[in-house]
C-alpha cells in the first residue's frame, strides 16, 4: 500500500472532509502509538509502512530528547493524547485512531500487528483494533 492509498483510505473510512485531516489523524495516532509500544517494535512497524507514514513512528521512537517508549498508559490516556495531537474531541479521535490502526493492520504483516496488540493492555487493544466500522465488544 502506498502513502496516497493509505491516506485516501483513512479519509474515506473515517468519513473525513479532507486529506489533510486524514494526515493529521494518522500522525496523531502513530506518534501516540510510538510512545506506547517498545521502540524496536515501532521501528519494525514503520519499516512495513509507506515511508511517509512510518516516519510518524520513527520520529517519536528514535527521538533522543523524548522519554523512553513503551510507556504504560490506559486507553483514556492514550486516546486523550491522540485527541490532543489531532485537535479533535475524544470520540472523533477514537474513531480516527481505530481507522488508522485498521489500515496499519492491512498494510503490514499480521504477526507484527499481533505483537503491537499484545504489547497493550486488553482494553486499549480492544478499542484500537475494533476497526473503522465495527463496534467495540
Amino acid at each position: 500500500m502506498d502513502h496516497d492509498t493509505f491516506i485516501g483510505q483513512v479519509q474515506a473510512r473515517a468519513h473525513l472532509d479532507s486529506r489533510g485531516t486524514a494526515e493529521t489523524a494518522t500522525r496523531a495516532t502513530l506518534e501516540t502509538l510510538a510512545e506506547r509500544i517498545p521502540a524496536s517494535l515501532a521501528d519494525n512497524l514503520a519499516a512495513q509502512l509507506p515511508q511517509e507514514i512510518g516516519e510518524h513512528l520513527r520520529r517519536v521512537a528514535t527521538a533522543p530528547d523524548l522519554p523512553e517508549t513503551g510507556i504504560r498508559m490506559d486507553y483514556d490516556t492514550f486516546l486523550d493524547r491522540v485527541a490532543q495531537r489531532a485537535g479533535e474531541d475524544k470520540a472523533k479521535a477514537t474513531h480516527e485512531a481505530r481507522t488508522v490502526m485498521e489500515l496499519v493492520g492491512e498494510a503490514t504483516q499480521g504477526s507484527l500487528t499481533d505483537k503491537v496488540r499484545q504489547s497493550m493492555d486488553d482494553e486499549l487493544a480492544r478499542i484500537l483494533f475494533a476497526g473503522s466500522s465495527g463496534g467495540i465488544t
